[in-house]
């Protein structure tokens, strides 16, 4: 079965990596907009014979491509794809920030009442569920505009896995079959993740739920009540542990750990359990299941972590590198925020600085340039 774990291009990824301007640039809105292209719509005959012979109506095809077209820029953000490895440290300033924190313990508020009877039905604890939700699309905020019968069909025609990709657009089908939301309000990332917790089609139809019992498990809507719950619901069919913990660092958490990780020296040791591996099964990803389960405590009022990761390789830490970014913004090179995690918005500001002083222009952060700003 093709679930989340073969599929690590939801949006949370995507929105982790831009963070700092540490992704590839995004598609100009022009070119996630429908061109002419005969060979999308060839293909796309054939698909519908396909699509038919798999139970899909003939009203629902023509609903589903009715204004669909061939999306250029999910081509490029295919092609151009990163591979993004950063350290712990920096990925934890970005998934457990003090912003994200902050929403996270808002949004715990706002939505206790559901959220109490999500953890009760499915054993999940709501802390865990809102820290998913935080990292997959910053609480709703960045949920994907694309829409998805035509960003599938553009991957399952002109993509490097058409055949993956064609199963995602047929389950899409039956979402939009089975009347759940509609082919206009059908809209995700670029590849085809949907919703507040950006479910791919296919996990979506083996674990989304109709939690306010309207008849349609819509994760679609403002309200995310169906969102949350499907979140709950998955990780509960992954094997959710009730009431035990993701892990932690180490002398934090009792019980006895499945494993012990240190993923970056200096760094915290962390205790994982079970439910962390369950968590992966979201995101096959040490550091998105740690950030999960990290996020998940601060919301609930826990401490960061103690042990310090020291400075990186340019003799700045994390605190270094945040006030950094902060005299640049200042001196009136915008950094784009102050999280400490130098990306191409970061190296961008550190160049033009260098450049307008009559500095070797490298973009790479220093603890002499740090000096040179002052403070």
């Amino acid at each position: 079965m093709i679930n989340r774990r073969n599929f690590s291009l939801g949006l949370g990824s995507i929105l982790l990596a831009a963070c700092s301007g540490g992704a590839p640039t995004r598609a100009p809105a022009s070119r996630m907009q429908a061109v002419p292209n005969a060979g999308w719509d060839a293909w796309v005959s054939g698909f519908k014979a396909r699509a038919a012979g798999q139970g899909i109506s003939q009203t629902t095809i023509n609903r589903a491509f009715q204004g669909a077209g061939y999306l250029p820029g999910v081509i490029e953000r295919d092609r151009n794809q990163v591979e993004f490895k950063r350290s712990l440290e920096d990925y934890l300033a970005i998934s457990a920030s003090d912003e994200r924190i902050s929403t996270g313990k808002q949004m715990l508020v706002r939505h206790a009442g559901t959220l109490s009877q999500i953890e009760a039905q499915y054993g999940v604890d709501k802390e865990v569920v809102v820290a998913v939700w935080g990292l997959e699309s910053r609480y709703g905020a960045r949920r994907g505009d694309v829409p998805v019968v035509s960003a599938l069909s553009t991957l399952a025609y002109d993509g490097r896995r058409g055949q993956f990709f064609e199963s995602q657009l047929i389950a899409a089908m039956k979402i939009l079959q089975n009347g759940d939301t509609t082919p206009a309000n059908m809209t995700g990332s670029w590849a085809g993740a949907m919703g507040h917790t950006q479910f791919i089609p296919t996990s979506y139809l083996a674990y989304a739920v109709d939690f306010t019992g309207d008849g349609r498990r819509d994760i679609w809507s403002e309200d995310p009540t169906d969102s949350l719950a499907s979140t709950a619901a998955y990780l509960s069919r992954a094997g959710w542990i009730r009431g035990q913990p993701w892990g932690g660092e180490v002398g934090t958490v009792s019980g006895t750990p499945t494993a012990v990780l240190q993923p970056q020296v200096p760094g915290p040791r962390i205790a994982v359990f079970r439910n962390f591996q369950v968590i992966k099964r979201y995101n096959n990803s040490d550091s998105y299941a740690i950030g999960v389960g990290h996020l998940s405590d601060r919301i609930a009022g826990g401490a960061p972590f103690q042990a310090s990761f020291g400075p990186d390789e340019t003799g700045l830490t994390l605190e270094d590198r945040k006030e950094l970014q902060r005299r640049l913004t200042s001196a009136g090179y915008d950094t784009q925020g102050a999280d400490g995690v130098i990306g191409n918005n970061s190296k961008s500001a550190i160049s033009a600085y260098q450049r307008a002083n009559g500095l070797s222009v490298t973009g790479e952060p220093s603890v002499a340039l740090l000096r040179q700003l002052g403070g």
